[in-house]
């Protein structure tokens, strides 16, 4: 076992001491030992409850006949963080949990690991320790937050940011929303749409490292506590049969990621963290491929923001194995991918169906016959850009208009405010990328209140920063190479024809090539945002958007 190098022998005798001063018995010590990953802590809602999922989790490993160890990582709140300087760390993070698994699982080499996460960089940066590690794990998410009823209908965080701008406008009164605000989060959980959190908590299944279920059942549910339990099981056969994430992360189960990405219509930043995760694992990712499968996987599902459904009722209508067995149904995944489940794709969904055909559509009847996320290229966008397509007005597919450019987040948002944007207009929110944020901060602020003030059909939003998986309408963001590196979109001035075609997946200025040079010639950089501390390093080791934003070699 990987923890004979920290108990067997005479010389690990001092060792055996120290794990004695933890309580332990011999027959504990020599059984296998498993390291449980929690990100619980007090302020982020879907983290609150993750203690009773480590609790379910031990118990499960020591029914098997293991000895669990749990340890913590950080996690940020995006929904908390997001609008103000905070954000700057929310994916960079990432990297941060990452690593700081890699140093307690190689510093206690553990004979395996269960990770429980639950929100937006949480989950992949487990899944990038799960990889680069490369010692047997499974995931099993804390679970989705209920959406919250307000009135009569279902709602969630997407809501009550959205409510901001109708206040704005005069469309709603400060009594409406605070009524709203009472409502929208009803309890723990990650947020209730196919926000970036259940996005990748729902991909964390069809990647084959965490149980059916894991993306869908809600965090209030027992049926969540019994599948932490049989996580803790399950990971103790893997560590019996000796199965590795890379054994179950290749090149077939992240096309099989990117297909009900596609189906289910996920947040923009599974374009940044699928790439990561594969990153770890040694698999390449061409956001070109990203189209490829696009163009050829139905749209199954609207959930909030694009629709009036949230992931308890995508639980209810089957989850994500009837997403699979509609996709599957078409031929459209490579079912001979193995899971830890210990069988195939083929096998975890055999029987399985949608339920509810209103919320997870039939592949003869989809809401679109092409995927939810697009990638866009161009003059404007040389190396891509994302846009979650499915949550897009079919009034802004296609959109010509004059840019309004800004050099933060909170420039334009002071705009929007004001009442300075006019229909038609192509806002440009540059120098937001992971180098210039630095950290490439989520946008859903300005995007919400382009929403609330009823301008979601009439204006695009473009930057080089990141949109939240809430966000809806014509948001398009990764573009890359950023403003901080002298990308187009550093280039750009007021009144800028821009020219964007999301049926044809096209991003471009209307200057000729010609000018372009010239005003990159002219181009200077702007000063560092942040000065000091772990943004400054972050700034020099990141990448670009289109290589998933990991650390340079």
């Amino acid at each position: 076992m990987r923890s004979d190098a920290m108990k067997k022998g005479l010389e690990k005798a001092p060792h055996r001491s120290l794990f004695k001063a933890l309580g332990l018995v011999d027959d504990e010590i020599n059984r296998p030992l498993i390291g449980v990953v929690n990100s619980q802590n007090d302020i982020v809602p879907g983290h609150l409850d993750l203690d009773k999922v480590a609790d379910a989790v031990k118990a499960g490993i020591r029914m098997a006949g293991g000895t669990p160890f749990e340890f913590n990582t950080i996690a940020v709140c995006d929904g908390i963080a997001m609008g103000h300087s905070g954000m700057r760390y929310s994916l960079a993070s990432r990297e941060i949990i990452a690593d700081s698994v890699e140093v307690m699982a190689q510093a206690h080499p553990f004979d395996g690991l269960v990770f429980i996460p639950n929100c937006d960089k949480v989950v992949p940066g487990m899944l990038m320790a799960a990889a680069r590690l490369n010692i047997p794990a499974v995931v099993v998410s804390g679970g989705p937050m209920m959406a919250g009823k307000h009135g009569d209908r279902a709602v969630s965080v997407t809501n009550i940011f959205e409510a901001v701008g109708a206040v704005q406008s005069g469309k709603m009164t400060d009594g409406e929303l605070k009524e709203l605000e009472e409502k929208a989060c009803p309890g723990c959980g990650s947020c209730s749409g196919m926000f970036t959190a259940n996005s990748m908590n729902c991909l964390s299944e069809v990647l084959g490292l965490a149980l059916p279920g894991n993306g869908t059942i809600p965090a209030v549910s027992a049926a969540r506590t019994r599948l932490a339990k049989q996580a803790g099981i399950k990971v103790m056969e893997l560590v019996e049969k000796d199965i590795k994430p890379t054994d179950i992360i290749n090149e077939r189960s992240i096309t099989n990621a990117l297909t009900v990405d596609m189906a289910l219509g996920c947040s923009t930043n599974t374009v940044l963290h699928l790439p990561a995760i594969a990153h770890e694992a040694g698999v390449s990712v061409d956001l070109d491929k990203i189209n490829e499968i696009s163009t050829k996987t139905p749209n199954l599902c609207r959930l909030a923001p694009a629709g009036g459904h949230h992931i308890e009722d995508l639980d209810a209508a089957g989850g994500i194995p009837a997403v699979m067995a509609e996709l599957a149904a078409k031929g459209l995944l490579e079912e001979d991918a193995q899971t830890v489940t210990g069988d195939t794709v083929s096998q975890n969904i055999n029987g399985k169906r949608p339920t509810k055909n209103d919320v997870i559509r039939s592949i003869e009847d989809p809401y679109a016959t092409s995927g939810g996320i697009a990638v866009l290229r161009g003059n404007l966008a040389p190396e891509g850009a994302v846009v979650k397509r499915s949550a897009v007005a079919k009034e802004m597919l296609q959109h010509s208009g004059p840019a309004r450019v800004f050099n933060s987040e909170e420039e334009a948002q002071e705009s929007l405010m004001q009442g300075q944007i006019q229909k038609g207009d192509v806002i440009v929110i540059r120098y937001e990328g992971p180098k210039g944020g630095p950290g490439m901060r989520e946008m859903l602020s300005p995007t919400a209140t382009v929403a609330g003030l009823g301008l979601d059909k009439d204006v695009a939003l473009l930057t080089d920063g990141r949109f939240s998986g809430a966000t809806r309408g014509a948001s398009i963001g990764h573009v890359s190479p950023e403003a901080a590196e002298g990308g187009p979109i550093g280039l750009l001035q007021d009144g800028d024809i821009i020219n964007i075609d999301l049926e044809k997946c096209k991003l471009n200025v209307d200057l000729s090539d010609v000018e372009l040079e010239q005003r990159k010639k002219n181009w200077q950089p702007l000063e560092p945002k942040v000065k000091k501390g772990y943004l400054t390093r972050y700034a020099k080791l990141v990448t670009s958007a289109s290589t998933g934003a990991v650390f340079k070699k």
